[in-house]
């Protein structure tokens, strides 16, 4: 890009645009955002004329890679014959009814109905109504309690920072609302480091029934967990935990909610987290890699059990939005999960380049800052640490060294994201084996580089 074109449009940045998730005060000192200019396959180009890696596929969105024509071409086709018409008032359009059999299709486990939304804070808002508006159709509208974890991530709407917990997120806007339980997180290097994997697991599992006990069963409507904790850390929780979380839920007749906005879709090698783990759910919340990310759109996935009693009972479910069942949104999923199934990237994940991204991220066990490398699928981390064979962090606290390897990475070619001090990855599903070498040797090498400094922070501590 011209220099003079790029700096007016970082001024405009400054004078105009607000971010997502952003302090103003650093925008303002960095004199404007990074401005990503095209994309292509697995990579991006900012106005600079910067190529990186994207080992974020955008924000666990981009699963079928950029640059797809197809995808672009259905967007055109639809957008001159209707591009946009509502649900309400008893209307729908074609679009948004194939796309709700294709994903019922791959739900499977009497998964039936879907509602479409705008993104993946919209579905999970969906839930909680929905999950809300069942119990009073059954005769009790005192079940309205949701129990969440710490550090889950669902949303940035109110219902959907309630749910999650983040607490800094909370501390913005005095939350979360009422009616939403918290408990302990499947976090087995942070929460559980030289515990036996399997007895953390119940003792995970087995902190919702606590909180089910000390509520009043006859109070909660439901719990609602991401199979892995994407922004809370790529959190993979240890065999055997969600089949008895799934086993209290069903003891106490509450509702299960699983967030797959971005384990669905192949991330994990399966069309969906829950089928990985081996769990079924009464409620699944998808957006990102529906369209890989094309157009904003996601679904909420409904029992046929759930939609039964909305039909028996009858009277209106008052919730929707102006874009549920967008017709070009939908018609770009479709699209889209068509190109997922005739490339077999479901498959591809599984059966090839999860299994070696898993083995080339191991290597990285070995690196003096390296506490734990972990992956499923083709969504990872590396968990940072100032002493090996422990989980001590620099400065005694977590968040100083993530940052850092982040920047790094970035300024030697790979978009990766920092959470607190570990580095998490979660690549386009069309990633090949020699970007999946390049993304390692690059976070090999950031780490390297990164330690020196480290190391003269904590000696000057």
């Amino acid at each position: 890009m011209n220099p003079a074109r790029l700096r007016e449009l970082r001024q405009m940045d400054l004078a105009h645009h607000l971010p997502a998730q952003s302090d103003y005060q650093v925008q303002q000192q960095l004199g404007g955002s990074r401005i990503i200019v095209r994309a292509e396959g697995c990579e991006i180009e900012d106005a600079e004329g910067n190529k990186m890696l994207d080992g974020m596929a955008g924000l666990w969105c981009v699963n079928v890679g950029y640059g797809r024509r197809e995808l672009a071409e259905a967007a055109y086709q639809q957008m001159l014959q209707l591009p946009f018409y509502n649900t309400f008032f008893k209307t729908a359009t074609e679009p948004a009814i194939r796309l709700a059999t294709e994903v019922s299709k791959r739900l499977g486990a009497g998964l039936t109905h879907v509602f479409f939304n705008g993104s993946g804070s919209e579905a999970n808002d969906t839930a909680f109504r929905l999950a809300r508006h069942y119990w009073t159709l059954q005769g009790q509208p005192q079940r309205r309690v949701f129990i969440s974890r710490w550090n889950a991530y669902h949303g940035s709407t109110v219902a959907g920072v309630s749910l999650g917990g983040m607490k800094l997120m909370h501390a913005q806007g005095h939350l979360p609302i009422p009616g939403i339980e918290h408990v302990m997180q499947p976090y087995w290097f942070g929460e559980g480091f030289g515990e036996d994997p399997e007895s953390f697991a119940a003792r995970a599992a087995d902190a919702i029934e606590k909180r089910i006990l000390e509520v009043g069963p006859d109070k909660v409507a439901a719990f609602i967990g991401e199979p892995v904790q994407g922004a809370g850390g790529v959190i993979i929780p240890p065999s055997g935990y969600w089949p008895r979380v799934e086993a209290i839920c069903r003891k106490y007749g509450i509702l299960l909610i699983a967030d797959e906005v971005i384990c669905g879709f192949g991330r994990l090698g399966r069309w969906f987290g829950f089928q990985h783990f081996g769990f079924q759910p009464d409620i699944v919340t998808m957006a990102k890699g529906l369209s890989s990310g094309y157009l904003p759109i996601s679904a909420t996935g409904v029992s046929g059990a759930i939609v039964d009693v909305l039909k028996s009972k009858g009277g209106e479910f008052i919730h929707g939005y102006t874009y549920s069942g967008h017709p070009t949104a939908a018609a770009v999923a479709l699209k889209n999960l068509e190109i997922i199934a005739r490339e077999k990237l479901v498959e591809r994940v599984h059966d090839d380049v999860g299994p070696y991204f898993a083995q080339v991220l191991a290597r990285l066990k070995d690196q003096a800052l390296v506490g734990e490398a972990r992956s499923v699928g083709l969504i990872g981390a590396v968990e940072i640490v100032a002493r090996k064979g422990t989980n001590q962090r620099f400065g005694g606290k977590e968040g100083t060294a993530g940052p850092l390897v982040r920047d790094i990475c970035i300024r030697n070619g790979l978009m990766v994201r920092a959470i607190r001090d570990s580095i998490v990855m979660c690549p386009p599903l069309v990633i090949t084996h020699a970007e999946i070498d390049r993304m390692i040797d690059i976070i090999e090498r950031s780490l390297k580089e990164a330690e020196t400094q480290l190391r003269a922070r904590k000696d000057a501590a």
